[in-house]
């Protein structure tokens, strides 16, 4: 099984690309929309927060978003094609995706292996917590992957990472 402080480093390496990707862009310029149904780079940041509270959630600690924000950039909500009073600023998205990670630090690094290896309900079946946090992490990937291409939407046309 993978060790929790392995995946801290693995959510530090994430959290530093969302970092990278959305220097020197705009709040205006996370709202972009391109002509492709997904959707922009403030959704997304915004998600990969909102997803990482889940997991706080599931072992036990505290939410950084209000229900309201999250529900915004929870899955599956509206898209979010302009600025409004639910929309946070891109910088205050960024502030939070490294607020979650100083606790990933603190929550997983002060995790055991036989704490990970615990069963846990998963909907209808039973999974370990290492299992789902490794879910989480690759859910995390996966999103922290667009936004290299959202910041070329953004028209920065810039070396990629």
């Amino acid at each position: 099984m993978i060790e929790p402080v392995q995946l801290v480093k693995a959510f530090e390496r994430n959290t530093r690309i969302i970092e990278m990707q959305t220097d020197g862009l705009s709040h205006e310029d996370s709202l972009i929309q391109t002509e492709y149904n997904i959707n922009c780079l403030n959704w997304v940041v915004g998600h990969v927060v909102q997803y990482r509270d889940e997991m706080f959630a599931l072992l036990g600690h505290e939410r950084l978003m209000s229900p309201e924000v999250s529900e915004r950039y929870a899955r599956e909500s509206h898209p979010i094609i302009e600025d409004g009073p639910d929309v946070l600023q891109l910088d205050e998205l960024v502030a939070l995706a490294r607020q979650s990670q100083d606790r990933i630090a603190d929550v997983l690094g002060s995790m055991t292996q036989d704490q990970l290896a615990a069963e846990r309900a998963d909907g209808d079946r039973t999974s370990t917590v290492g299992s789902r946090v490794f879910f989480d992490f690759f859910h995390d990937t996966y999103h922290v992957g667009q936004t290299e291409l959202l910041r070329q939407v953004a028209g920065v046309d810039d070396s990629i990472i």
